[in-house]
């Protein structure tokens, strides 16, 4: 195939999430012979019933008007759990039985897991509908394979990571004391009350450290508290792309403690930037994080997570060492230059017409 288009389907719209931001770096690092248009299905935030209602009317007005668009090669819709995998249905669906191309079902989200083990049997029917209708399914690790087997045709799964561009970070190594980095939205799921109590115990007790926080949300406020406690600890809200790849590039541990992730960007960002990192056991994070580049505990443990500071503050050496041996990971496994490749491999094993003139997998 010597040129294509692929039309991306996702909520492109939204500073945060998974897919809002793989979405432009999967467009930046297309080849010239790929044709990336994304149609976007934004997102209303909020709760609420205004919130329920507002969703509607924007997801049936994108769902209307998306037949109108210019039949494409190849479809790749971006989905997560429970409604954003509702609004993706309608659009695998069309593009696979009245386009008659082939879709590209590219699975993210942290409680995935979850969702595709729910009891609900009309949820079971769509999802058997949505996987039958997909070329291909992409999830971001073998944990994520494992947990869609028994649900799909294993044949059409592939483990396909996400990806950062290292040439965008600029490692300094040199922080002295230690510099812990968390940078996340400030919500209970990414650990953030137990990062606050395991912080408690590492000033009060530990090592010299220095710690900056970015991010806004509901524990905005408790954040706020613990720098108002110590000098050491700073409170950044809300940062700008810039100002958070100068806070990883500036950090040597960044820290994770979430309850549930999918594989993070956030995590390879900051490998990128040369931090160890602390994190949890959830989603994907142990195939890329282990004793050689960082330290894992259970989701919620704050003991452990202040043991993992304190223990990794002590020893800058081997935060050093595991910075740069994070940076080699990147740049061999999950850099966008690898990806991209195999993505559009993907694109192309697809859009390859048979010897009868369909499409190889359709």
């Amino acid at each position: 195939m010597s040129s294509s288009e692929v039309l991306i389907v996702g909520s492109n719209n939204k500073p945060t999430g998974g897919i809002p931001r793989y979405i432009p770096e999967q467009l930046r690092h297309l080849p010239e012979d790929v044709e990336g248009r994304v149609y976007d299905i934004g997102a209303a935030d909020g709760a609420g019933a205004s919130w329920f209602v507002t969703a509607l009317c924007l997801a049936l007005a994108d769902a209307l008007a998306f037949p109108f668009q210019r039949r494409p090669d190849v479809v790749h819709v971006h989905t997560s759990q429970r409604l954003s995998f509702y609004r993706a249905s309608a659009y695998v669906l069309f593009a696979r039985y009245v386009w008659r191309v082939p879709v590209l079902l590219h699975i993210h989200g942290s409680s995935f897991d979850e969702f595709v083990a729910t009891e609900s049997v009309p949820v079971r029917t769509l999802q058997r509908l949505v996987y039958d209708a997909s070329s291909e399914i992409v999830v971001l690790s073998e944990y994520w394979k494992r947990q869609l087997e028994p649900h799909a045709d294993r044949e059409k799964i592939i483990v396909l990571p996400n990806a950062v561009n290292p040439a965008d970070y600029e490692p300094r190594y040199d922080a002295e004391p230690p510099h812990l980095v968390f940078v996340s939205n400030l919500i209970e799921r990414k650990g953030v009350l137990e990062l606050i109590d395991a912080l408690e115990t590492v000033l009060d007790d530990g090592p010299e450290i220095r710690v900056s926080i970015a991010g806004k949300g509901p524990l905005s406020p408790a954040v706020e508290r613990l720098a108002d406690r110590h000098d050491s600890v700073t409170s950044l809200g809300y940062v700008s792309e810039d100002r958070k790849r100068e806070l990883l590039e500036e950090g040597s541990i960044y820290v994770l403690p979430a309850h549930a992730e999918g594989l993070p960007i956030a995590i390879l960002e900051a490998m990128a930037g040369g931090n160890a990192i602390v994190s949890t056991t959830v989603g994907s994070i142990p195939e890329v994080i282990g004793d050689e580049n960082g330290r894992l505990l259970s989701p919620g443990d704050e003991r452990a997570l202040a043991r993992r500071l304190e223990e990794l503050a002590k020893d800058p050496e081997t935060v050093r060492a595991m910075g740069r041996r994070n940076r080699r990971f990147v740049e061999e496994r999950y850099c966008w230059d690898v990806v991209v490749t195999r993505l559009v491999d993907r694109y192309e094993r697809l859009a390859d017409p048979g010897p009868d003139g369909q499409t190889t997998r359709v």
